[in-house]
């Protein structure tokens, strides 16, 4: 079986190590036998190239970059990537690609830059003077669907450890959130929620990167690809998380989280 993972404007958006997800979504797989290839998604890539992804990754960016990006994913890419969120391909995208994924977002300077409309939510930098939302993260997944999927890998409630920096604060419109602040700022640091699940896509500020911090994630995104790809049932050979659970059981423990929230190995 192969899986092709498709990475976002890699040279344009992957700040923060994000480039960690795309490294533990390949590595993950290739350590249960799965054949992986990573395809960049950039400037020279066609629509066709994005349809043949089975996983999309998208990191942060600084806003200039966002803009170059956006100038680029317009007409049939845009459609593609629609398209593909829409059917249910599953990604992981942070900080900059939902607010990209999203209707708008208001730079602090400079004028508006459109989304693809694909999440309903909306992102404004409320201006340069402004603190930004920087610190360590815990999240209580919340979505619904994959909470409980999430709960049948690891066998118990899901929590999200990870780092977050951004300027921008996110509202939700009529899109789920992936969950709710038990440490940290989140999408506002008003209303208590942190990014946005649709379909299969989940999108967060947290960075650290993710993945690493959080590999049952990882195992999620690359048994539902397998699974629709497919079209049958799979179940991963589990993995030796002991180093993984460890440093996420130190954090809670740091930051004095209550929270049985340790994977199984």
């Amino acid at each position: 079986m192969e899986i092709i993972i498709g990475w976002l404007y890699p040279k344009l958006m992957s700040t923060y190590g994000d480039r960690g997800n795309v490294i533990t979504i390949e590595r993950r797989a290739q350590w249960r036998g799965y054949h992986v290839t990573v395809v960049p998604l950039d400037q020279n890539s066609t629509a066709a190239d994005i349809q043949s992804v089975d996983i999309i990754v998208g990191g942060g960016a600084q806003d200039r970059q966002q803009e170059i990006v956006m100038r680029d994913l317009q007409g049939n890419k845009a459609d593609a990537i629609r398209d593909k969120i829409n059917k249910g391909t599953p990604g992981v995208f942070t900080c900059g690609s939902p607010q990209l994924l999203g209707n708008y977002y208001e730079p602090g300077f400079g004028q508006r830059i459109e989304g693809l409309g694909i999440l309903d939510l909306v992102s404004i930098h409320p201006g340069e003077n402004s603190k930004r939302c920087i610190g360590n993260l815990v999240i209580e997944v919340t979505a619904t669907r994959l909470a409980q999927e999430l709960t049948e890998i690891i066998g118990r409630k899901p929590y999200l450890v990870g780092f977050e920096n951004h300027g921008g604060r996110t509202t939700l419109g009529k899109v789920e959130a992936l969950g709710k602040v038990v440490y940290g700022l989140g999408n506002n640091g008003e209303d208590g929620t942190e990014g946005a699940f649709y379909q299969n896509a989940i999108a967060t500020y947290s960075h650290g990167p993710l993945l690493p911090k959080n590999p049952f994630i990882a195992d999620w995104l690359i048994q539902t690809a397998l699974r629709l790809k497919y079209q049958e049932e799979i179940k991963l050979t589990p993995l030796d998380d002991t180093l993984a659970n460890q440093g996420r059981e130190a954090m809670f423990k740091r930051l004095k989280v209550e929270a049985n929230a340790s994977a199984n190995s």
